[in-house]
């Protein structure tokens, strides 16, 4: 019993342990703070950088950076309109593009980014590099990353949780007790909150996108292009991420909402 009230009082205050989300108004469960995690993203940026082959001086490597540097100035302009003119205290960006024939890009908490080669046929433009930068950069200002550190470690102490109840049951209800637990929470928790840091960085990346300049129609487009490439996908349940027909259906309705964003900065025509 003391153990269980101390992992409640625990829970409790984690659950209370919440930032609001500037760009959209909502609440988040985070309660790791940018000074502890980005040290130990730019540790791991650099060390990957070292690990891998970094592409310097080609034109898929300059449109990376002059791209992302748009996006930043971007994200400067919407935050200070915002009145979050400190926001971006910590942020190191960085921009690199590395040899590696996956379709994927990312961006570390604390701004530091990198293109994989294997998606710039995707991107095929600057339009398509900037849908594919601001989605990234969005996670990154919406803490998407401390989000998912938070709730991986609610999730831990919740597995304590269910390991008391157990005690002094047999070994199969124990374990029964433990597979519905971690089914529950991957499936009905984890997954879903993924899967919604996703719309949440279409959305902000997408506004992004448009305020530095590109025509938000692409988002849509870039996505109908990485569709048409196959694969077997989970079905999206199960999935970290929307299913391409559900994403590509929300970008086409936000283009109009991020042009209309846009043009609060004076941006009326899109590259």
């Amino acid at each position: 019993m003391k153990i269980t009230r101390i992992l409640f009082i625990a829970v409790a205050f984690l659950l209370f342990s919440c930032k609001t989300n500037v760009f959209t108004g909502k609440k988040t469960l985070n309660f790791v703070s940018n000074s502890s995690i980005f040290p130990t993203a730019f540790a791991q940026y650099d060390e990957f950088l070292t690990e891998n082959k970094v592409v310097k001086g080609t034109a898929d490597a300059r449109t990376i950076n002059n791209v992302g540097a748009n996006i930043k100035v971007a994200a400067e302009k919407w935050l200070n309109a915002l009145g979050e003119q400190q926001y971006l205290n910590g942020y190191e960006w960085e921009y690199n593009l590395v040899q590696d024939e996956n379709v994927n890009a990312f961006c570390m908490p604390g701004g530091k980014i990198v293109f994989y080669t294997g998606i710039m046929p995707i991107c095929q433009t600057d339009r398509g590099v900037a849908v594919v930068m601001g989605h990234e950069v969005a996670h990154a200002l919406a803490d998407h990353g401390a989000q998912r550190m938070s709730a991986g470690q609610l999730q831990a102490l919740g597995a304590v949780g269910v390991a008391v109840a157990g005690s002094g049951q047999s070994e199969s209800t124990q374990a029964i007790l433990g597979q519905a637990y971690g089914l529950g929470s991957q499936y009905g928790v984890l997954l879903p909150f993924s899967r919604s840091h996703e719309t949440e960085a279409d959305q902000i990346g997408l506004y992004l996108t448009a305020i530095a300049g590109y025509n938000p129609d692409e988002g849509a487009e870039l996505w109908k292009r990485m569709a048409a490439r196959g694969g077997q996908a989970p079905p999206e349940f199960a999935s970290t991420h929307p299913s391409n027909a559900s994403r590509i259906a929300n970008l086409q309705k936000i283009a109009p909402q991020a042009r209309a964003e846009a043009a609060k900065y004076g941006v009326t025509s899109f590259k």
